[in-house]
């Protein structure tokens, strides 16, 4: 199969190695052209331009906001160049109204269009073991599940409305960035009361929530580990608020997004914006007073 991959990111060029090993034809682009050298080094080839990646059977895409997705998918021409019943499947984590768009765009013009953004970090992907949250026409999504499964261990599929999976990923982040909201305050609680942050947290993690999230997290927490980030403060406060905007389109009250959103700008105006997102926990321990 013929693949065009936009977007070569940390997770990007994951999934893209992965396809590429998989012994698919590959043929990469990236804004920043350098960060496709790994993956020519090992047999793909590098477009020059986005429009070059028309002429494939899949463009998977997996750029960083809506802004970008707009700029290469559809005002760079890409999409008005690719070939009727070719298939665009998006894995970027988008607005609901993007991907509404994007759906209608993509029907006009005969092109086949599966939502697909994941769970998971750059480990996660590099193993090939992301969760593929999907939404499109169920025989669209048939024709591409092989190179799904060759990057996720389970596509999950949640209705023939791309923007359905879209808001999925939405609600699945919100979730994740109260979680570690919540982790936060317990944890400078105990500490204002003479308890440590990591015998708190592996409690917690071991006991009321004994998951991968609270694990990760939770010690991420505990040991103020929050750079490298897998997942930038900045691109946190971007998902909150993709989730405000969803809540006002469908009238769906989101009260605690509200207090996460100004969480994470606070955390961005004091300079954290390039740390994990987990350093939000930063704001809950310096209004304790612990820092």
């Amino acid at each position: 199969m013929k693949v065009g991959f936009a977007g070569l990111g940390a997770m990007g060029s994951a999934m893209a190695k992965n396809i590429l090993q998989a012994g698919h034809t590959v043929m990469v682009w990236n804004r920043s052209p350098q960060a496709a050298d790994d993956l020519v080094a090992l047999g793909a080839t590098r477009a020059a331009d986005p429009t070059e990646l028309a002429y494939v059977d899949v463009l998977i895409s997996m750029l960083a906001d809506d802004h970008a997705t707009w700029s290469v998918i559809v005002e760079s021409g890409l999409l008005n160049q690719m070939a009727p019943h070719a298939v665009h499947v998006n894995m970027a984590t988008i607005s609901v109204a993007l991907a509404q768009q994007l759906d209608a765009l993509h029907q006009a013009r005969h092109v086949g269009y599966i939502a697909a953004p994941v769970l998971g970090r750059t480990e996660v992907a590099a193993a090939g073991q992301l969760n593929i949250l999907a939404a499109g026409d169920a025989a669209t999504l048939a024709k591409v599940q092989p190179l799904l499964d060759i990057m996720g261990q389970k596509t999950w599929y949640f209705g023939d409305t791309p923007a359905q999976a879209n808001v999925v990923k939405i609600a699945a982040n919100f979730t994740l960035a109260s979680a570690i909201e919540t982790m936060a305050e317990g944890a400078a609680l105990v500490r204002n009361h003479g308890v440590g942050a990591q015998d708190f947290l592996s409690m917690l993690s071991g006991t009321l929530f004994n998951c991968p999230a609270y694990k990760n997290y939770g010690g991420m927490i505990a040991e103020e580990r929050f750079s490298p980030a897998g997942f930038k403060l900045t691109l946190g406060l971007k998902d909150v608020s993709l989730a405000l905007e969803a809540s006002q389109q469908s009238r769906t009250p989101l009260p605690f997004a509200g207090v996460l959103r100004d969480n994470f700008i606070d955390a961005i105006a004091q300079g954290d914006g390039d740390l994990d997102w987990a350093g939000v926990a930063t704001v809950s321990a310096r209004r304790a007073g612990l820092k």
